[in-house]
């Protein structure tokens, strides 16, 4: 698909999102998008991007795009409980966890937030119109079924771990969570810090504390791939389009490839709020492109350093883990065959 089209279409949640916040609108008619000293809108500021609406909309949901009062309050109360790592037996497991697994953290240490975005939409995916995920290609499919068998393994305690390369991007610390490119809400540091210059912006992630420098200056993607993409930007009206491709390994969205493109906009809507769109295209992963939309919150918080070497300080420990299971496993055979 031509980056063209491909831009077309992710200008279309956009228009429908903004309706969406239509109640906002009044207040809004006497707002005016501020500027920086060479006249573009003015996105700088931490945003804060936590919510409970879930990526997909729910299957028992149906076509219900949106939540009343009463059944978002309901949403929320029965969401954050089923979330709550607390609640969870490692015995009988629960979530991503399976039966006799390991629920690595409890409640205290997670900060996903606990409400639903304000316009009350039941996924913050807009297209398909379902708000759900499109079919995956029959490779995308074997891809995903065997990193769910490798999660579900791992939380066994028997990783797959041939070398370091077989451990996930997360795990070593390399790409954060939901610290993208996409950004998505995660477990915590649901936020980041935007700084603007007229050559360049800069997308600050508290997650793993990683700094996306994107230039506006009109120059071509360049031919090197990278964990976080080779990313170029530019404006359109008052929506900053930020284009990614030229990706290393799959991204902190679950279930993409390296061959992921990738356009986001952000859009100032209002003095507390930026609008954040983006449009997957991933045909390894997915027979069609896709589109979300976050809404994120002006914050008055810091943004903190993230440190994170857990899984490179344990390499060494997962790698002699998995020998000593194969060697274990292979003494047992030569018992067996006796």
């Amino acid at each position: 698909m031509s980056h063209r089209l491909l831009t077309s279409m992710a200008g279309l949640p956009v228009v429908i999102a903004a309706a969406l916040l239509a109640p906002a609108a009044v207040a809004a008619e006497t707002w005016t998008v501020p500027r920086t000293a060479d006249g573009q809108p003015d996105l700088q500021g931490v945003w804060d991007f936590r919510t409970i609406t879930p990526m997909e909309r729910p299957v028992a949901l149906g076509t219900k795009e949106f939540f009343t009062e009463e059944e978002a309050a309901i949403w929320e109360r029965e969401e954050n409980r089923r979330q709550d790592r607390d609640q969870i037996d490692p015995e009988t497991g629960g979530l991503q966890y399976p039966r006799g697994g390991v629920v690595p953290y409890n409640e205290f240490w997670y900060d996903r937030g606990n409400k639903v975005v304000g316009t009350k939409r039941t996924s913050l995916i807009v297209d398909p119109p379902n708000g759900r995920l499109p079919e995956m290609t029959p490779d995308g499919k074997k891809r995903a079924d065997l990193r769910a068998a490798e999660q579900r393994e791992t939380q066994l305690g028997r990783p797959h771990a041939d070398s370091w390369e077989d451990r996930p991007l997360q795990e070593r610390c390399i790409v954060g969570l939901n610290a993208g490119p996409p950004m998505h809400p995660g477990a915590y540091n649901n936020n980041f810090q935007l700084f603007q210059t007229p050559q360049y912006v800069v997308i600050l992630n508290e997650m793993v504390h990683d700094a996306r420098i994107v230039p506006l200056d009109g120059r071509p993607h360049g031919h090197i791939r990278q964990w976080k993409g080779d990313s170029r930007g530019h404006w359109e009206g008052n929506t900053l389009v930020v284009d990614t491709i030229n990706f290393k390994r799959e991204t902190s969205l679950p279930n993409s490839s390296a061959n992921i493109h990738l356009v986001e906009r952000f859009t100032r809507t209002d003095a507390d709020t930026l609008l954040y769109e983006f449009t997957v295209e991933d045909p390894t992963m997915w027979t069609r492109p896709w589109t979300a939309v976050v809404p994120m919150r002006k914050s008055e918080d810091l943004v903190y350093e993230y440190a994170c070497h857990e899984g490179n300080y344990a390499m060494a420990s997962i790698l002699a883990g998995a020998r000593a299971a194969e060697k274990a496993a292979e003494e047992a055979a030569k018992k067996g065959s006796k």
